[in-house]
């Protein structure tokens, strides 16, 4: 999982950052609210954990831009050190999903980060075996992916290409979270790689308006695998 975290003490940093990539996570760190909010711009993130306390812009406001201006329902675990009731109801009621009160313990925030990232998971189709979304169907076990009741042959690559975007309906995904989520790579390696997949799955699957989805490439960005508005 790729994981965004936005904490200005370097030691806690370092040591979170650590028990994250120990748990097999990708881990980007930032230590200040303005090089998130620039980073965000361009790139995305699976899970968003954010200190209360920084030093330019306070973790609160940076909690309400994302849920204002980011094409991405990112899970937010909330991180702080002010543990009375109403500045937790104030965290979860501006958007943050869960809380931790420091100081931060290894197996608290490893619980928590798995059960935040699974309602989410859940809440955008991934619960069962199977995905279905008209007209095709994704059986998860046995790598499986029909359209209209027909399998339809692909790589290995481009059924994990296909079940990231059909988990990320709507959104727009970095070309650097496809490359981390999909190949396991460093945003270093070539990114026609992603052109290429693209467009076979889009040719194999026939992902077009007249079966009611779009799948677009962002400039600069990313990809957005869209349902369209006459096969919600």
């Amino acid at each position: 999982m790729r994981i965004a975290l936005l904490e200005d003490d370097v030691d806690q940093a370092e040591l979170m950052q650590l028990w994250l990539e120990e748990a097999g996570h990708a881990c980007s760190h930032f230590n200040t609210s303005q090089s998130f909010l620039k980073d965000q711009r361009r790139d995305t993130y699976d899970l968003l954990i954010l200190d209360w306390e920084l030093p330019d812009i306070d973790g609160l406001e940076v909690l309400k831009r994302v849920r204002r201006t980011q094409d991405w329902p990112i899970p937010i675990l909330f991180a702080t050190q002010r543990g009375q009731e109403q500045h937790i109801v104030e965290a979860l009621e501006s958007g943050a999903d869960d809380y931790m009160a420091k100081p931060i313990h290894r197996q608290e925030m490893l619980a928590r980060v798995n059960a935040v990232t699974r309602r989410a998971r859940e809440d955008y189709g991934d619960g069962g075996e199977v995905l279905g979304f008209e007209p095709y169907e994704i059986d998860l076990q046995n790598r499986v992916v029909k359209m209209n009741g027909n399998e339809i042959k692909l790589s290995n690559k481009e059924y994990e290409l296909l079940v990231f975007l059909f988990r990320n309906i709507d959104h727009v995904v970095s070309r650097n979270h496809l490359l981390e989520s999909v190949w396991g790579t460093s945003p270093e390696v070539n990114t026609r790689t992603i052109d290429t997949h693209m467009s076979r799955i889009r040719n194999k699957l026939s992902l077009n308006p007249e079966n009611g989805w779009r799948l677009t490439s962002i400039y600069q960005h990313g990809y957005r695998l869209e349902r369209l508005v006459n096969n919600a």
